[in-house]
């Protein structure tokens, strides 16, 4: 295969929006990036994070000293949570301004980069809130420059303009997403990966399965998107596997994150509808449940509904985990029930009630697909019209399998 002609220890530029430094080595670019702040007038920096990532990667003690050389302050946040809130946005907003900080960088996976964009906006919309930001009271145009160091393989956080918080009292989970937001420079190292646990390596892949999955199948859907989603799903297919059993396997990592990165292009281009539109609600109810499990508790019974209007885009870019699929309609649950046999062998064998949802939560948790802001821009491109009645369907078939 061709894969193991490439040179893993060469960091090549993967172009988006973002210019992404991508490759094992490549967070030494930390010093590139910060000649170029100092070179735009930037020397003071906020950096968002948390104690884990920092301390179990080891990423911080790479890029301090480089800091210190190049004579750029800094104030670092380290308060940031699975599933975020506007509260934690709105107290590191509080230490950037405190601090001067004339750009932000995000270190960690999906909840600390998503946490520096919407502080980037605050930053240059000072008289706004997060609150405001997360309720789209207003559309910010402006941002202070993002640079995203990214210690995941899954959310694709690290090269699109999109951007994920709670709203704890409404149980809202909105997202956001606005050209402003676009990091400047990414880092893509899978060298910082291999201490992942294995749980996370599941939930993060799964997510950018999902990420291809919603894209692929949207009313935005492109020749692109299709061609990314299927290496998205090739990829993830033959070394999420490898990765599980050997965590500190690089090139594992390395195709992992490859296939994170062009999901995360995929739906920056085709955007996303059902799986995200109803996990939002789930983790703005339990913020303890990762993202990645909820997503993967839903994507076989959305495969089921969506399908027979998909069926020749699902059979093609399904066929390394579900194979034989002819790409009729009559597939659907063939399909689902394949995709649901492919999560269990990957280890995520968890369907809602066992994860603490009820019955009694279906109402609620559909009434909040339809409340939350944002969430009807998602629903208004998915592949079937997104009724309430479907939507509850979807949240039913997800307390049990459906092999």
């Amino acid at each position: 295969m061709w894969e193991s002609k490439i040179n893993t220890q060469q960091v090549f530029e993967l172009r988006c929006r973002t210019l992404v430094y991508f490759g094992a080595g490549a967070i030494d670019k930390i010093s590139d990036i910060s000649d170029y702040l100092k070179n735009h007038g930037i020397n003071k920096v906020l950096i968002i994070s948390d104690e884990t990532v920092l301390k179990v990667t080891g990423v911080w003690d790479m890029i301090e000293p480089v800091f210190k050389q190049k004579g750029i302050s800094y104030e670092l946040y380290t308060g940031v949570v699975p599933n975020p809130t506007v509260d934690n946005i709105d107290v590191a907003v509080k230490m950037g301004k405190e601090h001067g900080s004339q750009a932000v960088i995000g270190i960690g996976g999906g909840s600390p980069i998503d946490v520096a964009k919407s502080v980037a906006v605050l930053l240059k919309n000072t008289e706004k809130t997060a609150r405001e930001l997360y309720e789209l009271t207003f559309e910010p145009d402006q941002a202070v420059p993002i640079i995203a160091i990214n210690t995941t393989h899954g959310t694709g956080t690290e090269v699109d303009r999109f951007a994920v918080a709670s709203i704890p009292e409404k149980n809202y989970k909105p997202a956001i997403a606005y050209d402003c937001i676009y990091p400047l420079f990414a880092i893509d190292d899978p060298m910082l990966m291999v201490k992942l646990p294995p749980n996370q390596t599941r939930y993060v892949s799964v997510d950018a399965v999902n990420h291809i999955t919603e894209a692929a199948t949207s009313l935005a859907t492109s020749p692109y998107v299709i061609l990314t989603a299927r290496e998205t799903v090739r990829l993830v297919a033959k070394y999420l596997p490898q990765a599980i059993d050997h965590p500190e396997d690089l090139t594992a990592r390395y195709y992992l994150l490859y296939a994170s990165a062009i999901a995360g292009i995929c739906f920056d281009n085709g955007l996303l509808h059902f799986t995200h539109a109803l996990e939002h609600p789930l983790s703005g109810i339990k913020p303890e449940l990762p993202h990645g499990l909820g997503l993967a508790m839903l994507l076989p019974a959305v495969v089921k509904y969506i399908y027979p209007a998909v069926p020749e885009i699902l059979a093609a870019i399904y066929q390394p985990i579900v194979p034989g699929l002819k790409g009729i309609a009559a597939e659907s649950e063939q399909c689902a029930a394949g995709v649901e046999k492919w999560l269990f062998s990957v280890g995520i064998k968890s369907k809602l009630q066992d994860e603490g949802y009820s019955k009694q939560d279906v109402d609620k948790l559909t009434d909040l697909v339809l409340t939350t802001p944002s969430l009807d821009t998602l629903l208004s491109v998915a592949p079937i019209e997104a009724t309430k009645q479907v939507i509850r369907s979807i949240y039913e078939d997800s307390f049990k399998t459906i092999m």
